[in-house]
C-alpha cells in the first residue's frame, strides 16, 4: 500500500509538472505573438495598410512558423486570434489558439521560419473561425496582402478576399499566399490558457471570457492601433498618424 501510495503522488507530481510546462509554452506563444505584431504594426511605411486594419473583423498571429524535414516542406506553427466584440463592431476581445499548416508555407522568402500575420475581412471570415478547421482558398477566399501605409497596391482580388495574408522571414516582411493551408482550432492551447474546456465561440464571437494576463499585450495593440472598426460604416479612414510619431 505505501509503494502504490508513492507511486500514486509521484504521477501525480509528474502529471502535474508537464501539464504547467504545456501551459508555459502556452503562455509564451501568446507572448509572442505580440512582439510580432508590436514589431510589424509599429514599422514605418512597411508594415499592414491602415485601413486594412481598420476594416479587419479579427487578426491571428503565428509566430516563428518552422520548416518540418519530412516530406516535400510540410509546415506547422501555432500562434492566435483575436476578434472584434459584437459582430465585428466592438472592442477588441479574447484571444484563441490555433494552429496554422501546410506544404512549405512562407519560406519563399529564403528563410527555415517565418512569422505570420492574418487578417480576417468579413463575418463569413470570422464565421470560418468558429468551425474545428478549415482550408484558405477552399472553404474561404485567401490573398496575398498589400503591405505600406495606404491601398496603392490593393488589388480587386485583395480587396474582395475573406483573409489576407502577410509572412515575415529574416526581416523581410510582405503579402504572401497561404492557399491550400488548413488553420485549426488548438483546443488543447485553448484549455490551458483559460483552464477549462472552453469553445471558439465562447472566446472570439461571444466574449465571454476575460483576457489573460499573458494576452493582454496582444489586445491592448490592436485596441490601439485600430480602435474602431470602420467596415460598411460611413466614418472616414482614420488619419495615418504613423510618421507624426503618436503611434
Amino acid at each position: 500500500m505505501k509503494y502504490s501510495a508513492l507511486s500514486f503522488a509521484l504521477v501525480a507530481l509528474l502529471f502535474g509538472s508537464v501539464t504547467a510546462t504545456a501551459q508555459k509554452k502556452v503562455l509564451k506563444r501568446l507572448e509572442a505573438c505580440a512582439v510580432v505584431l508590436k514589431e510589424i504594426l509599429g514599422a514605418p511605411d512597411q508594415g499592414v495598410p491602415q485601413e486594412l486594419l481598420d476594416r479587419a473583423e479579427c487578426v491571428g498571429v503565428f509566430p516563428s512558423t518552422k520548416k518540418l524535414a519530412i516530406g516535400f516542406g510540410i509546415s506547422y506553427g501555432r500562434g492566435a486570434f483575436v476578434c472584434r466584440k459584437n459582430n465585428g463592431r466592438g472592442p477588441w476581445g479574447p484571444p484563441a489558439m490555433y494552429g496554422l499548416g501546410g506544404p512549405g508555407i512562407g519560406f519563399q522568402l529564403g528563410g527555415r521560419s517565418a512569422d505570420f500575420v492574418l487578417l480576417i475581412m468579413n463575418p463569413k471570415g470570422m464565421q470560418s473561425l468558429l468551425k474545428s478547421k478549415f482550408k484558405l482558398g477552399a472553404d474561404l477566399s485567401a490573398a496575398a496582402g498589400p503591405k505600406g501605409r495606404t491601398l496603392e497596391a490593393a488589388t480587386d482580388a485583395t480587396m474582395g478576399a475573406e483573409i489576407l495574408t502577410y509572412s515575415r522571414t529574416r526581416g523581410l516582411f510582405a503579402g504572401i499566399s497561404l492557399e491550400g493551408n488548413v488553420l485549426k482550432q488548438d483546443d488543447k492551447a485553448n484549455r490551458k490558457l483559460y483552464g477549462r474546456k472552453i469553445k471558439a465561440t465562447d472566446i472570439l464571437l461571444n466574449g465571454n471570457v476575460s483576457t489573460p494576463a499573458a494576452g493582454q499585450q496582444f489586445v491592448q495593440l490592436l485596441r490601439k492601433y485600430s480602435p474602431k472598426n470602420i467596415s460598411n460604416t460611413s466614418e472616414p479612414r482614420r488619419p495615418n498618424t504613423a510618421s507624426s510619431g503618436a503611434r
